[in-house]
């Protein structure tokens, strides 16, 4: 990895998340410059990657959502070998070991529905330090100004965002950038 994942958001606060092939093929033709790929099998993947990497965006692929591909250290692996400037986003902690130690970016996912969740979540960022951490509901700034303060890692805000103004506001919040599937934020 030549740069660190903060460098990357500073440059690119918005994330687009693809969720089937007609989000692909807008998303090729964006000034959005990382891209989460939420679709896609153990058959599709490598060739969902090599577009992307065409169009030169960083892709990170949600291996707990790629049909076929076991979220264990050999699914890592195999995202691993699919090439270069690649990462995954995963809810499990192993896998950001795993996936820490191939050298691959590593974003973890939590969702934040209680204080109980929160506490936990942040229990989970400090145990494994990932690259960054998504947090769901992407509009929850008081979860991300609360993590922002115990745990030095970028963080995306994803899940839920819509408006320009929530994008804006996230980001006041101290999150380092979004993900979203609405196409209309990908180029603001």
């Amino acid at each position: 990895m030549s740069k660190r994942l903060e460098e990357i958001l500073m440059d690119s606060p918005v994330i687009a998340a693809v969720r089937n092939e007609e989000d692909l093929k807008r998303v090729i033709n964006s000034d959005v410059n990382v891209v989460f790929v939420l679709y896609g099998n153990i058959m599709s993947i490598g060739n969902i990657y090599r577009k992307l990497q065409e169009a030169s965006k960083l892709v990170f692929i949600h291996v707990d959502m790629i049909d076929g591909l076991k979220g264990d250290q050999s699914g890592i692996e195999y995202i691993k070998n699919l090439g270069d400037n690649l990462g995954i986003i995963t809810t499990k902690q192993n896998n950001i070991k795993y996936g820490k130690q191939l050298g691959l970016y590593t974003i973890l996912r939590i969702f934040i529905v209680d204080s109980l969740s929160l506490q936990t979540g942040i229990k989970n960022l400090q145990a494994v330090l990932p690259d960054g951490v998504e947090v769901m509901p992407g509009a929850a700034n008081k979860i991300i100004k609360t993590i922002r303060k115990q745990v030095n890692i970028p963080i995306i805000a994803g899940g839920l965002i819509e408006e320009k103004k929530e994008v804006i506001e996230a980001i006041s919040a101290g999150a380092m950038a979004i993900s979203t599937t609405r196409e209309v934020l990908w180029n603001i």
